[in-house]
């Protein structure tokens, strides 16, 4: 029974995936392809940008630590 009931449920699952992205994408018009790239530009410029600012925080971290431990080693002498 559970046999059937598994064959039935991905049967069902089979008919019922939507078409591919691929064949989506070539019946757009120009136009939309257009605005999709440019919203896909704007979204690497975004990633970019926060992997930059979370670069230059962890660069200014490590500068003041560096700072500190040199702060230390001349007071502790």
């Amino acid at each position: 029974m559970k046999r059937i009931s598994v064959l039935i449920f991905l049967l069902a699952l089979g008919f019922s995936t939507p078409v591919p992205a691929q064949a989506q994408r070539e019946n757009r018009s120009i136009g939309e392809n257009g605005i999709e790239a440019r919203k896909a530009a704007k979204q690497q410029q975004k990633t970019v940008k926060k992997n930059a600012k979370q670069q230059r925080k962890a660069m200014k971290k490590y500068q003041k630590t560096q700072r500190k431990a040199a702060k230390q080693q001349r007071h502790g002498k």
